[in-house]
C-alpha cells in the first residue's frame, strides 16, 4: 500500500467513524462526483465493516451536466428530479444516514446562460426542499467531506501539471481534516472538546447582536431570540453523535432574519452550483439585502438571493479564527467546505433548527417569530480576515470585544 493509499484509507475511516458514526443496520446514501470513485469505494467498505445494511451512491457527471446546457430544450430548465429528492427524503425519514462528497469543478458552468442557470437552480431547490428540511433540522446523522478531482485541483493550483496538482490537493485535504495524524479519531475528539468549550462560553454570554468592522464591512447583526451556538460534533435527533463537516473550525448560530443592518463584503471566492462568485458587497436594511454587487459572478449571486423571499436574508452566522489550520495553509480552495472553515462567514437562506433552543419542538411559525429564516437555499460565503473585528453586544447593549484582527479576544 502506497503512502497515498494509506492516507486515503485513514481518511475514509475518519469520515465513516467520526463524520457519520454509521450505526449497525443503518442505510447510507452517498452523493459524489465520478472522480471520487476511489474514495467512495473505501468509504463503502468501512461503512459495511461498521454494520451498514446498504450503501447507495448517486454519482454526478460534469459532461452530462454540460450537455444539458448545450442541447436541452428551453423548457427543460424548469425541471428537477423531484422523484429522486422525494426518495432521498423518504430514506432520511426511514433513518438512512447522508454523506455528500464535494469536489465539483468550481467554474463548471461559467459562461453558461445565467437565466437558464437561475431557473435550473430554483427548480432544483424547490424539489430538494423536503430533503433539505430534514438535513437543516438535523433529523439524521449526516456529513459533508471532499475528494480531490482534476478540475478542482486545477482551479486551486493553476499552471501545475494535473498529477502534481492532484497530489498537492490530496495532501492539503489530509492535513486540513487531520487524516494525516497518527490517530485522527482521537485528535478529532480533542478538537470537538475545544469547539464545545467555545460554544459553552458564547451560550453563557447570551449576546443579543454581533457588530462587525473591517474593510468594506460595517454591520450590526442581531441574533435570533433563543438562539443557540453550535460547533463541532453533536447528536442528531435520531440520537447519533456525528460531525456534519469534515473539516470544521467554526462555531455558528442563527441571526435574526429582520435585524441585520449595514454593509458586508466577502473575503474569499464562493463556488456555487458551477459558478465562481468573488468580490461580493451587499447592504442590508431590516435583515434584507437591498443592494449588491460582485466583481465576478454577479448574476449568479443575484439569482441566488432572488430564489425566494428568504434567500436575501441570513440563516447562519459563524465565527472562525483567522489562524485556523485551513487559513494557515495559505490555500484558497474555491470550495465552501474548506474556505468557510478558513474564515468567519454568513449564509443566506434557511436557518438550522438546531440553532434555536428546543428548535425541533417548535412549529415553523414559532421559529419564524423568534427570527429564524426560511428559504429553499442555504449558501455560505466568507467575510472573515486578519483585519476583521467583532464585538458581542450584551443584553444591556454593552459591547464586548469578541474578535480582534480575526482572532479570538476572549
Amino acid at each position: 500500500m502506497t503512502q497515498h493509499d494509506h492516507l486515503l484509507d485513514a481518511y475514509a475511516r475518519l469520515v465513516v467513524k467520526t463524520g457519520l458514526n454509521i450505526q449497525k443496520g443503518q442505510q447510507l446514501l452517498v452523493t459524489a462526483p465520478l472522480d471520487a470513485v476511489p474514495l467512495v469505494r473505501r468509504i463503502t467498505e468501512h461503512a459495511y465493516r461498521d454494520g451498514a445494511s446498504l450503501v447507495t451512491t448517486i454519482y454526478s457527471d460534469n459532461a452530462a451536466t454540460l450537455a444539458r446546457f448545450a442541447h436541452a430544450p428551453e423548457e427543460a430548465f424548469d425541471v428537477a428530479p423531484g422523484w429522486l429528492f422525494n426518495g432521498m427524503a423518504e430514506a432520511f425519514k426511514a433513518g438512512a444516514a447522508r454523506l455528500a462528497i464535494a469536489g465539483e469543478n468550481p467554474s463548471l458552468l461559467a459562461g453558461q446562460d445565467p437565466k437558464k442557470l437561475a431557473r435550473a437552480n430554483k427548480a432544483r431547490s424547490q424539489a430538494y426542499r423536503p430533503a433539505l428540511e430534514l438535513i437543516t433540522g438535523f433529523a439524521i446523522n449526516w456529513c459533508v467531506a471532499a475528494a480531490a478531482t482534476p478540475a478542482w485541483a486545477k482551479s486551486v493550483f493553476p499552471g501545475v501539471p494535473e498529477a502534481a496538482a492532484m497530489e498537492q490537493l490530496w495532501k492539503a485535504i489530509f492535513a486540513c481534516t487531520k487524516a494525516d495524524q497518527p490517530d485522527p479519531i482521537a485528535v478529532w475528539e480533542k478538537h470537538n472538546a475545544d469547539l464545545h468549550r467555545r460554544t459553552d462560553f458564547l451560550n453563557n454570554r447570551r449576546y443579543r447582536a454581533l457588530k462587525y468592522s473591517g474593510p468594506g464591512t460595517d454591520l450590526m447583526l442581531g441574533l435570533a431570540d433563543d438562539h443557540f451556538w453550535k460547533g463541532g460534533g453533536g447528536k442528531a435527533l435520531n440520537g447519533v453523535f456525528c460531525n456534519a463537516n469534515i473539516p470544521t473550525e467554526e462555531v455558528f448560530t442563527a441571526p435574526h432574519k429582520d435585524r441585520v443592518d449595514g454593509t458586508l463584503s466577502s473575503t474569499k471566492p464562493l463556488s456555487y452550483q458551477g459558478s465562481l462568485i468573488d468580490g461580493i458587497r451587499v447592504r442590508f436594511e431590516a435583515g434584507r439585502i437591498v443592494e449588491m454587487t460582485a466583481e465576478k459572478g454577479e448574476e449568479a449571486f443575484r439569482s441566488l438571493i432572488g430564489t425566494d423571499e428568504g434567500a436575501a436574508r441570513l440563516g447562519e452566522v459563524a465565527l472562525v479564527p483567522h489562524s485556523s489550520p485551513i487559513s494557515a495553509s495559505g490555500i484558497i480552495f474555491n470550495n465552501t467546505l474548506f474556505d468557510e472553515n478558513a474564515a468567519s462567514h454568513v449564509a443566506v437562506g434557511q436557518s438550522y433548527t438546531e440553532n434555536i433552543r428546543d428548535g425541533s419542538k417548535r412549529s415553523k411559525q414559532e421559529l419564524a417569530a423568534l427570527g429564524a429564516n426560511s428559504s429553499l437555499v442555504h449558501v455560505d460565503w466568507m467575510i472573515g480576515s486578519g483585519k476583521l473585528d467583532v464585538d458581542g453586544i450584551l443584553p444591556d447593549g454593552t459591547p464586548e470585544a469578541l474578535m480582534r484582527k480575526g482572532e479570538w479576544a476572549i
